[in-house]
């Protein structure tokens, strides 16, 4: 199954981990470059891989935790921390049993290669878990995996069936694609801006009730 810690920890043994591009998401590297940069804050970068985009955000002074389910991916990544002298904290963990203290308590959520990876019917879970774990001022940025191919992982996504899930929970700011993708993935992923809907919710649940 691809949803367990042994299924990508083999990935990563097998030499089989094509995500991973050996350097932080052009995507991401872009909206830190930005006129647009969020400010530092707490950041969660899920499945984080070997930690190339969790040491992007800290180098901009953001305070990161990556979280990752693959032994080999957070060792390697505490090493490229640690040579880098960037106070990462990296997190082995299920990112459906981070701890109940991390609710409402990010600034900033980071996505790249995680929801792609994720069957489809852990969608709408994910974006639950990814709402919970947001202040309500606060954003998740994501390098969304627009391919048609079918099956997977990773598991391709149009557009329009993102904005079809998200928007229950989300503001979509922003959905474009990225014009600078490396090249095995030119034509294939949007980046996308999103902020959680919990003011309005809260405000919907009093009017009800």
């Amino acid at each position: 199954m691809n949803t367990t810690p042994e299924f990508w920890e083999s990935r990563y043994q097998l030499g089989t981990d094509r995500w991973d591009m050996g350097k932080a998401a052009p995507g991401l590297v872009n909206l830190l470059a930005s006129e647009d940069a969020p400010s530092p804050g707490k950041t969660l970068v899920i499945g984080c891989g070997r930690g190339y985009d969790a040491l992007l955000f800290a180098q901009a002074g953001h305070e990161v935790i990556g979280v990752d389910f693959a032994p080999s991916a957070i060792e390697a990544a505490r090493d490229f921390s640690k040579k880098a002298n960037l106070p990462v904290s990296f997190l082995q963990e299920d990112i459906f049993n981070l701890p109940q203290n991390y609710t409402d308590h990010f600034d900033y959520v980071v996505e790249h290669t995680c929801f792609c990876a994720l069957p489809p019917e852990k969608r709408i879970p994910y974006i639950n878990l990814v709402h919970s774990l947001l202040k309500p001022s606060g954003e998740l940025f994501a390098i969304f995996f627009t391919h048609q191919r079918s099956g997977g992982p990773p598991y391709g996504i149009q557009p329009p069936e993102i904005r079809d899930l998200f928007t229950p929970q989300f503001e979509i700011v922003q959905l474009t694609p990225i014009e600078n993708s490396v090249p095995s993935r030119q034509g294939e992923e949007h980046f996308g801006r999103l902020r959680p809907l919990k003011q309005k919710a809260h405000q919907q649940r009093t009017n009800t009730g």
